[in-house]
């Protein structure tokens, strides 16, 4: 009986078995990432992570010690120009073992054995999350306003400082320039407004001119009428007076 026994033979003799580990070590190193079934999985970390361990030390020993168990020169390298490097740090725990699910053929636990520092998404540190906190209520409101008032009381005090540096900088005779022009403004304005003001009284009298020049008009057009027939009354007299002449000769 094997009780307490855990070593996994995974049904090979002890030969096939270290050739196994060794082609899927060097698999692994050169990849990053390789898929079998569970058990060969768990036994390749145990097979594995020693040989890790010894690549931080980058020496001849422990060249020659790897190279032992991998038998590829080009898996040596690989483990010891790139991925030393990366686990430098780690302190053990090299490889993650993620499970996929059951295989169709003979529904055998499939799983994907991989290197934890290669994998990008998950050494990407996660980003902290900005929690926006809104106060209900009319206090945000109240808040707002507030903030408004002030910077335009901000914005006035700004042009008030820009009017005042303005004004210092200035000289005394382009001071008095400024002013004279306003002055003659502020005489000019009374009499725009003065000349505004009776419009309305100005077209109450255009109207009454219009009325006065009809008027004439109207007068004008009778007198001639008049003067036409003043002489047909002066025609007549002469008349009479032959008349008399006549009467006396005979």
């Amino acid at each position: 009986m094997r009780h307490g026994k855990k070593f996994n033979h995974l049904s090979r003799k002890s030969a096939h078995r270290k050739a196994m580990l060794s082609n899927m070590a060097c698999s692994l190193i050169e990849h990053k990432r390789i898929e079998t079934t569970v058990a060969k999985a768990k036994a390749l970390r145990v097979y594995i992570e020693p040989l890790l361990t010894k690549s931080k030390t980058d020496d001849t020993h422990s060249r020659r010690i790897v190279f032992r168990y991998l038998q590829s020169k080009d898996a040596v390298t690989e483990l010891f120009r790139e991925v030393a490097p990366k686990i430098g740090e780690r302190p053990g725990g090299y490889t993650r073992i993620i499970r996929l699910g059951n295989r169709l053929g003979d529904n055998a636990e499939m799983c994907m054995i991989e290197l934890v520092d290669f994998n990008e998404l998950m050494t990407k540190e996660p980003k902290e999350k900005k929690t926006r906190r809104s106060r209900r209520g009319g206090g945000s409101k109240a808040n707002k306003s507030s903030d408004k008032g002030a910077g335009k009381q901000t914005e006035g005090n700004k042009e008030e400082t820009k009017e005042a540096k303005s004004k210092a900088e200035t000289p005394k005779g382009e001071a008095k320039k400024e002013e004279a022009p306003k002055a003659k403004a502020s005489e000019e304005a009374p009499k725009g407004e003065a000349k505004k003001a009776p419009k309305k009284d100005t077209a109450k009298a255009d109207d009454a001119d219009a009325k006065k020049d009809t008027a004439k008009k109207a007068k004008k057009d009778d007198a001639p009428e008049a003067k036409k027939e003043a002489p047909k009354t002066k025609k007549s007299a002469p008349k009479k007076d032959d008349d008399k002449k006549d009467d006396e000769k005979k």
